[in-house]
C-alpha cells in the first residue's frame, strides 16, 4: 500500500477545520427562528458565525454587532462586523465592546440576546474596567503572553480587568429581562464556557485574589493602576464577577457547539479511510511546545522500532492530538522570535527525530495563524532537516533562538491557509509508516 503522507496530513487538517466551521454546522444548534433578536459576539469565528445566523434565520429581525480579528471579517447584511486587535487588545475593540453594552441596555423583557463566542474573544471584547486604561491592559496582556501562562489563567486576570467578561455581558442582558443563548466555539482544553473568550455569558468561579496570584506565579509585574484595581477587588471594594449559582444564569443557556475533540474525530476518519490507523492522544495536551515534542518523539521511536512485543500501535499509524502548548521566550527575545507554538513543536520534533525514515508530521493552528507570522503551521518530513541545512539553517540552532518559521521556510514546509474564521486550538498529527 502506497501512502502519500504529506497529502494525507493536509487532508486531515482540512477536515479538522471544516468540522468547526460555523458555516457548516452552526444552524443545527439554533433554536426556532425568533421574530427578532439582538446578536452580539467576539472571536476569530465571529464573522462566520454571524453570517451563518443570517442564513439560518432569513426572516428574523436581526441586529447587533460582532468583533473579530483584523482580516477575519465577512460581508453580512444585518449584523455589523467590526475588526479589532488580537492577541493584544486595541481601541477599536474597546469601542465595539462599548457599543455592544449600549445595545444590550436597550433590550426589553422577553427579548433574545444571541451571543456568538469563540477563541480570541478575550482580547477582541476588551472593555477595561473603570480606572484601567487600554495602555495598561495592553501591557499586562503582552507580559502574560510572553510569560508562558496558560490561556485559562490569562483569562482569569482579564476577566477581573473587564466590564464585559466573566459573565457580565449575560448579567447586563438578564437585568433588562432578556433571555440569553450563547453559542460557543471552544479553543481551550476542557471546553468550559467560563474559560472560552473569558466567558462573557458564563458564571465565573475565579476571584480577584486568583488574578493576583496568577500574576505573581508567572512573575508578571502589572502597571500600578492594575495592581491597585486588583487589590481593591480582593478587599471587596469592587463587585466580583457573577458566580456559579447566581440566579441570573437561570435565563442563560451556554452551548458549546464545536470542540477540538470533534475536529480530531473528523481527522481520524480521513486517516482511517486511507488505511492508516488513527490514535487520538487527546485534545487537552498542554505544556512547553518543545518539551511536548520530546515525549511524542519517544513514542514515535517505539512505534518505528517495534521493540516492545505487546506495544499497542504498529505502522501505518497516525498519532493525533489537540490542545494548546506554550512557548516561553527569554527576556528581550520577543521581537526576534519567529513562529508559534505549532511550528516550534514541529521543529523540536525534527531535532529529536533527526530525519527518521518513514515519519511525517503536521502541526497547525486551526485559526490559520500560528504565532508571529502568516502561516497556520508546517509540515515535517524525513528530508526537512537536510533541506534547511542546505540553505544555511540548522535545526537545533533555529530552535535555540525560537525561529521555527525560519527553519520551515528554508525547508519548504510552511502551511499558509489564511484566516479560517474558526478556532478549536492546535492540531497535531504524526504519521508513522
Amino acid at each position: 500500500m502506497t501512502i502519500d503522507a504529506p497529502a494525507l496530513l493536509r487532508a486531515s487538517f482540512d477536515a479538522a477545520v471544516a468540522a468547526a466551521d460555523p458555516l457548516h454546522m452552526l444552524a443545527a444548534h439554533l433554536s426556532p427562528e425568533p421574530r427578532r433578536a439582538l446578536v452580539v459576539g467576539a472571536g476569530k469565528a465571529a464573522a462566520s458565525m454571524a453570517l451563518a445566523v443570517e442564513r439560518a434565520w432569513p426572516q428574523a429581525e436581526l441586529g447587533g454587532l460582532v468583533i473579530t480579528r483584523y482580516a477575519h471579517g465577512l460581508p453580512t447584511q444585518r449584523i455589523e462586523v467590526v475588526e479589532a486587535g488580537h492577541p493584544v487588545p486595541d481601541d477599536a475593540g474597546a469601542r465595539a465592546a462599548e457599543s455592544i453594552l449600549e445595545r444590550v441596555a436597550q433590550l426589553q423583557a422577553g427579548d433574545l440576546l444571541l451571543a456568538l463566542v469563540s477563541g480570541g474573544g478575550s482580547s477582541l471584547l476588551s472593555l477595561p474596567a473603570a480606572g484601567v486604561s487600554m495602555a495598561d491592559l495592553k501591557q499586562v496582556t503582552r507580559d502574560l503572553l510572553a510569560s508562558g501562562a496558560p490561556i485559562e489563567q490569562m483569562n482569569v486576570v482579564r476577566k477581573h480587568l473587564s466590564r464585559i467578561a466573566g459573565g457580565r455581558l449575560a448579567a447586563a442582558a438578564v437585568q433588562r429581562g432578556a433571555r440569553v443563548l450563547a453559542l460557543i466555539v471552544s479553543d481551550v482544553t476542557g471546553d468550559a464556557p467560563a474559560d472560552i473568550a473569558s466567558g462573557p455569558c458564563a458564571p465565573d468561579p475565579s476571584t480577584y485574589a486568583d488574578a493576583q496570584a496568577i500574576l505573581q506565579r508567572w512573575r508578571v509585574t502589572p502597571p500600578r493602576v492594575i495592581a491597585e484595581h486588583l487589590a481593591r477587588g480582593t478587599h471587596g471594594d469592587i463587585a466580583e464577577t457573577p458566580k456559579p449559582g447566581d440566579a441570573l444564569f437561570a435565563a442563560v443557556d451556554n452551548r458549546v457547539i464545536a470542540t477540538a475533540h470533534l475536529s480530531l474525530e473528523a481527522a481520524a476518519t480521513v486517516f482511517r479511510s486511507a488505511g492508516v490507523t488513527p490514535v487520538i492522544l487527546g485534545d487537552t495536551v498542554t505544556g512547553e511546545a518543545r518539551e511536548v515534542a520530546k515525549v511524542y518523539a519517544a513514542l514515535v521511536r517505539e512505534i518505528r522500532q517495534q521493540r516492545a512485543p505487546h506495544f499497542p500501535f504498529s505502522p501505518p499509524v497516525a498519532l493525533i492530538s489537540g490542545g494548546e502548548c506554550t512557548v516561553t521566550l527569554p527576556a528581550g527575545m520577543g521581537g526576534s522570535a519567529r513562529g508559534g507554538r505549532c511550528s516550534e513543536f514541529l521543529l523540536s520534533l525534527a531535532v529529536e527525530l533527526d530525519g527518521m525514515d518513514g515519519v511525517h508530521a503536521l502541526a497547525a493552528d486551526t485559526d490559520g495563524i500560528d504565532g508571529s507570522e502568516d502561516n497556520a503551521g508546517a509540515l515535517l518530513d524525513p528530508g526537512s532537516v537536510v533541506r534547511a541545512a542546505q540553505r544555511g539553517v540548522q535545526a537545533r540552532a533555529a530552535l535555540d533562538v525560537h525561529d521555527a518559521w525560519g527553519f520551515f521556510d528554508a525547508a519548504g514546509g510552511l502551511i499558509v491557509t489564511g484566516p479560517t474564521r474558526t478556532n478549536v486550538n492546535d492540531y497535531r498529527a504524526i504519521v508513522v509508516i
